[in-house]
């Protein structure tokens, strides 16, 4: 088991050590001090897969520098870019899509090639993004190389962000890495963040969680439409307040420790088009591909054909990147469809339609998306889809629907209002408007959020965060 950020080891034993040693450290050990924190985080849940990234940090490293020193020899600088790249995409091919490139010849060719088992390395779809990131800007002449390997090793293994991003460009962490300043304020802010998103996956994610596998584990033939759409919703929930949860313990973490990250997630579920929700929805990794894969293709300042190719592009990875089955490939192909739609011919028609009618409009083409995400097979998918469409043999409402809403509205609800800007707006107004007064009720909300969570983390198994599979 890795070192969940929700794990009791981690949050009363790793955590604060490694934040009081980080802040006690003087200032020219500090980066060190933190990669060997990094390192051990890292290892923690299996040590052979920390020789595999200390080797991609290394050969990038000198690689790079190398690179740079011949910056002026153009053919020959980028002979070593693309043998920078391919090396560690090929590395992330392997250890994510061996597998599944394996099974699918497998189907083709009827062949029976054995596969071996090889498990995920902790994090290798974000670090392997990180390093391709500085490989692409150093060549570009964006940034420069880092002359300090302990550095660099340090801004691709920092432990807040190797789990599950945020995926900080070199570019954007470069200053902060050669020097940073702690405050008071800076780390009340990420001790705030820290427990809100804690409270996002501990208190309303799990409890999600526990509905959707309630529902999703029932046979198709004995769910209503009414089941199906709370089963649905409650995973959409799920995977926004799992995968936001952590990307505010990790900024809050990253806060603490004297970096500045942006967020990650802007209320996706407020959004008013299919475009503007992946604007909002894991940002980091949609300005990744938007820098290294889209505006190198072209982007949209080219034909209708190629900004179709351009799209098509951008979101076959994008489901490739999600995980190694077809399901992620059609997800993210039925998005790529969807964008390229709404940049074209629903253009004209989406800018006639009312602002609630839009949101209700996008959030049906998001959940929609979700049952591709989640479901691996088409028979699941088109089953449940059935279902949402009272194809079912139970109809429309059932007595589970009803236990279901009965049981589980006291969370559903405060979710769903969760999920919009409605609750921060409400915590900074009463900061302001009550001033001192405000800062104390505002600190008892945030101590009942931690006593609830470590009592809720207490009573339950392991549940790790969706996308560290990922």
């Amino acid at each position: 088991m890795d070192l969940s950020f929700t794990s009791l080891i981690y949050l009363f034993l790793f955590f604060p050590i490694a934040i009081a040693i980080h802040t006690i450290s003087p200032k020219k050990v500090k980066n060190n001090v933190l990669l060997l924190l990094s390192l051990f985080f890292y290892s923690w849940g299996d040590p052979r897969y920390l020789i595999l990234i200390l080797f991609s940090v290394a050969i990038t490293w000198f690689g790079v520098n190398r690179m740079y020193a011949i910056k002026n020899r153009r053919e020959e600088a980028k002979f070593y870019m693309v043998c920078l790249i391919v090396l560690n995409v090929a590395i992330l091919a392997f250890y994510k899509y061996y597998g599944f490139l394996i099974d699918n010849v497998n189907a083709i060719f009827r062949t029976s090639l054995s596969i071996i088992d090889l498990p995920l390395p902790f994090g290798i779809s974000f670090y392997t993004f990180k390093i391709i990131s500085y490989i692409a800007d150093v060549y570009t002449r964006r940034t420069k190389p880092q002359k300090s390997f302990s550095d660099f090793a340090l801004y691709v293994t920092i432990f807040p962000q190797i789990g599950a991003g945020p995926i900080v460009q070199y570019a954007d962490m470069e200053k902060e890495l050669v020097a940073r300043k702690l405050s008071v304020d800076k780390f009340g802010f990420g001790v705030e963040k820290f427990i809100f998103g804690l409270g996002k996956k501990v208190l309303i994610a799990n409890n999600m969680a526990l509905i959707w596998a309630q529902v999703k584990g029932m046979p198709n033939l004995e769910m209503s439409s009414l089941t199906a759409w709370i089963g649905i919703v409650a995973f959409t929930l799920q995977i926004y307040f799992d995968f936001s949860g952590y990307s505010d313990m990790a900024i809050g973490v990253g806060y603490m420790l004297g970096f500045k990250w942006e967020e990650n997630f802007n209320y996706p579920y407020i959004s008013k088009s299919a475009t503007e929700f992946w604007r909002r929805w894991h940002i980091s990794l949609g300005n990744w591909f938007k820098r290294y894969i889209y505006f190198p293709l072209g982007g949209s300042k080219c034909s209708p054909a190629l900004q179709f190719r351009n799209i098509f592009v951008v979101w076959m990875v994008t489901g490739l990147w999600h995980g190694a089955n077809w399901n992620f490939i059609i997800w993210g192909l039925y998005f790529g469809i969807i964008i390229y739609l709404e940049k074209t011919v629903l253009a004209n028609v989406m800018s006639k339609l009312g602002s609630k009618i839009k949101t209700v409009y996008c959030l049906l083409i998001v959940v929609f998306g979700w049952v591709l995400f989640d479901f691996q097979s088409v028979t699941q998918i088109l089953k449940f889809y059935s279902n949402l469409f009272v194809l079912g043999a139970n109809g429309v409402v059932d007595s589970t629907a009803i236990y279901l809403l009965r049981t589980n509205w006291k969370i559903i609800v405060p979710a769903i209002i969760g999920s919009t800007p409605f609750a921060l707006k409400l915590i900074d107004n009463i900061k302001h408007r009550f001033g001192r007064n405000g800062y104390f009720f505002i600190s008892i909300f945030y101590f009942v959020v931690v006593v609830l969570s470590v009592a809720s983390l207490v009573g339950e198994s392991y549940s790790p965060f969706l996308y560290f599979k990922f």
